[in-house]
């Protein structure tokens, strides 16, 4: 049965926390969606956790800043996961080599955030180096997304390939919407890579270590342990929001407005039959779904 809700409060108070996705949830890539903002800080007042839970592949902390920029205030939120805090806990066991290649724009430096070119941290024996010199890859997406789509990768994947590199994946997510503009995201790099025959590793969500490290976070803000049950996920992605909480027997709530506001013919709300389909296809049912987070 498609539970199709009106607002957040029609259901939070089944629930003690939530994790709720950034894009196309609370912003599109620029500015932040006003509803969304104010049904987070309702569910907030009511004394309740809201820890947003990320495919970026920046660290937490990079993340704050870019809500800074975009106006989002940082009492809305308890804690931010991203799926760089994992990816970059993962790169640092040396899982991936000692050197390594990194294809991603130049905006995601805060990944390798440390005191020099080659180092990421001071602690750490894990260098940057070109292709020819890498023991792994690092994806934190595309070097050029405005222009660039996965076929451009072909070649620098081949020769990754069949030196037999493991490609670490920092956002799982295939693409995003940025403003009115959709783009592709490191998840689209490591899927081609997998359909190559090339080893990929992903450590955001729908995967069980970003879910992990948020329900840690979790643990430490409200001290105690929260039922997986009394947690909602909030998002649009349905291969990786839904797919996600399901995964770790957590209800969902799916924005349709996001990224399948085409195939559920959202306007305000999904068209219930469309989104039927669109779910039938996917074959995953989300606890509920609404058209824009509010």
């Amino acid at each position: 049965m498609i539970q199709i809700i009106e607002k957040l409060s029609d259901v939070s108070d089944q629930y003690d926390a939530v994790f709720c996705d950034l894009w196309g949830c609370l912003h599109n890539g620029i500015t932040p969606f006003p509803a969304a903002v104010k049904a987070l800080e309702e569910f907030r007042d009511a004394g309740k956790t809201v820890i947003l839970l990320t495919n970026s592949p920046r660290p937490g902390s990079s993340v704050v800043t870019q809500l800074d920029e975009m106006g989002v205030a940082s009492d809305l939120y308890h804690d931010i996961v991203a799926s760089g805090d994992a990816a970059r806990a993962a790169m640092m066991s040396g899982a991936f080599g000692q050197k390594v290649y990194h294809i991603g724009p130049a905006r995601d430096e805060g990944f390798f955030t440390g005191v020099g070119v080659e180092d990421f941290y001071q602690d750490s024996k894990v260098a940057r180096v070109p292709l020819e010199d890498a023991e792994g890859i690092v994806c934190t997406g595309l070097f050029h997304d405005e222009t660039e789509t996965p076929d451009d990768y072909r070649a620098i994947l081949l020769n990754a390939k069949n030196r037999g590199l493991a490609l670490l994946c920092a956002n799982p997510d295939i693409i995003v919407d940025r403003g009115e503009d959709r783009i592709y995201c490191a998840g689209a790099l490591a899927q081609l890579y997998s359909e190559m025959g090339g080893e990929s590793h992903y450590f955001g969500k729908p995967h069980p270590p970003i879910y992990t490290l948020a329900q840690q976070r979790l643990t430490e803000i409200t001290g105690q342990i929260i039922d997986p049950k009394r947690i909602l996920c909030i998002g649009d992605g349905i291969s990786t929001d839904v797919r996600g909480a399901l995964g770790e027997d957590m209800d969902s709530l799916f924005i349709t407005g996001g990224l399948a506001a085409s195939d559920t013919a959202t306007t305000d709300q999904p068209n219930a039959d469309q989104l039927e389909k669109f779910l039938s296809d996917a074959q995953l049912s989300p606890t509920y779904s609404i058209g824009y987070l509010r």
